[in-house]
């Protein structure tokens, strides 16, 4: 606690004059009683007043803080172990209380002002700043943050998440915003920049190599658990926290960029410049982008690309989400290709799909036509499938299926009335039918209908029953041509043949 002069005299007052005790100082000026022992103490005068008392604690302070100089961070329960264990009788808790007093403080470690080139550096990090929910989804609300070190001008843009298409995505925007590129940038030793790390020895990943290598930049992570090499993007953060994100209301992730990308370029441009207190950020930014790199003719890509897996049905999921294609790609491996607004799905170079992308989740976003095309794919199936069935049963049925279709006929409707007759009377008195038909040359299903009628009422039977058959009974009394026997002769011959 820091007090102000004119307290710390009264204390010293007090004490040495008025020979009042600590804690009735304390008391009286409403402060801490260790207080009024440190201002006392770092005075450099005598203590005034009876000697301190012998403690239990006196004959193992020799042990207690060699322990602690070779151990600093043993806690004091396991101190209190070790001690009772050489004969100390005291309580733990007054035990903790006084190594307290004893342990070694750490060195405050200075630290040297750095200062950098116009144009020379730039500092990178995430921020985490809560949650989204999203319809189903409940997303993180990842900011990345990228900061001049000479000029201070900042670059805000909000993500939903801090994969790498992010990362590099806004490495790209943070690039064109300023139309230029820092020499070097500073990366803490997050997996998006360092895969591996002993000691000096670093092993970047690969994408951000590739990256830094388009932008012809150089990556730099800081050393582990020194955060205050980049000092400058960690006291952005802050400022972005309490100066823009804090009680700010937005209607969805774009109007939250609108807002940043308004906010950077207005207040928080017009701040004054650390560095040089005369000039704001945007005037320091000004003199500083003249000597930024310039950017390369194309711009890297980012898209996110993903091979996925379609099933039987025609859906690709990518993010949580299903996306439509043709069904004519199912049972395939394609590949998606997706930006923030877009999900485009591929099978090598052919562009198969394109459809608006969802961050919610358990979504179906389907392109009608998929669905049109697959629904008539399946009744055209459909009919097929019923006119196989009868020309199997009833070959001389595709005659009058032909001839119907001279006349104009309707063949779906045909083909779906005679298979209902097969039902009802089967192949064999169909068949009789069809050949009536064909005779009196009225391809028709009513002139083999009228056919089958009179043949029952002249064999005076009932009418016939219809029963309905699930489709693998029927297949059991599909006519199965049979094989010529020809064949096997010519194997025994073959056997017979001397070798």
């Amino acid at each position: 606690m820091t007090i102000s002069p004119e307290l710390e005299a009264q204390i010293l007052r007090y004490f040495h004059a008025e020979h009042w005790r600590i804690g009735t100082i304390a008391s009286q000026l409403k402060v801490h009683h260790g207080t009024v022992s440190r201002v006392i103490t770092q005075a450099g005068l005598p203590r005034v007043g009876a000697p301190r008392r012998a403690s239990r604690i006196d004959p193992y302070l020799p042990f207690i803080r060699e322990t602690l100089e070779q151990f600093p961070r043993l806690t004091a329960s396991r101190l209190y172990v070790m001690v009772k264990g050489r004969g100390y009788s005291g309580q733990p808790d007054h035990f903790r209380h006084l190594v307290a007093l004893h342990r070694p403080r750490p060195t405050a470690e200075a630290y040297l002002r750095l200062r950098t080139l116009p144009g020379e550096q730039g500092q990178i990090d995430w921020a985490h700043f809560g949650h989204l929910d999203i319809g189903r989804a409940r997303r993180p609300l990842m900011a990345f943050v990228m900061v001049l070190s000479w000029s201070r001008q900042i670059f805000l843009r909000f993500f939903l998440d801090a994969r790498m298409e992010n990362f590099l995505r806004g490495h790209s925007a943070a690039f064109e915003t300023w139309v230029g590129v820092p020499r070097v940038l500073l990366y803490d030793n997050l997996k998006s920049a360092v895969l591996e790390r002993q000691g000096q020895a670093i092993r970047f990943n690969p994408t951000l190599l590739h990256f830094a290598g388009h932008y012809r930049y150089e990556p730099r992570p800081v050393a582990v658990y020194r955060g205050n090499e980049k000092g400058r993007v960690e006291r952005a953060i802050r400022y972005i926290r309490e100066a823009f994100f804090a009680g700010r209301s937005f209607a969805d992730l774009a109007d939250l960029n609108a807002q940043a990308d308004a906010w950077c370029a207005g207040e928080a441009a017009d701040r004054r410049g650390p560095e040089d207190v005369t000039l704001t950020v945007r005037e320091a930014f000004a003199l500083e982008s003249a000597h930024l790199m310039a950017l390369p003719d194309n711009p890297y890509p980012t898209d996110e690309q993903v091979a996925v897996k379609v099933a039987k049905t025609p859906y690709a999921r990518f993010d949580l989400n299903d996306y439509s294609v043709p069904h004519t790609h199912v049972q395939r491996t394609l590949s998606v290709v997706a930006d923030p607004r877009q999900v485009r799905i591929l099978e090598g170079q052919t562009l198969l799909a394109t459809h608006a992308r969802s961050y919610d989740r358990g979504q179906c976003i389907e392109n009608p036509a998929h669905l049109e095309t697959l629904a008539a794919h399946k009744h055209q199936a459909s009919q097929h499938r019923g006119t196989d069935r009868l020309t199997q049963a009833v070959p001389e049925s595709r005659d009058l299926l032909v001839r119907a279709a001279e006349r104009g006929g309707h063949l779906g409707a045909i083909t779906r009335a005679l298979l209902r007759l097969l039902d009802r009377y089967g192949a064999a008195e169909l068949r009789v039918g069809v050949l009536d038909a064909l005779a009196r040359e009225v391809p028709h299903v009513n002139a083999v209908r009228l056919a089958l009628e009179r043949r029952r009422e002249a064999q005076d039977q009932p009418p016939p029953v219809e029963i309905t058959l699930s489709e693998q009974v029927q297949r059991r009394d599909t006519p199965v041509q049979p094989h010529r026997l020809a064949s096997y002769d010519q194997l025994t011959e073959a056997d017979d043949d001397p070798a």
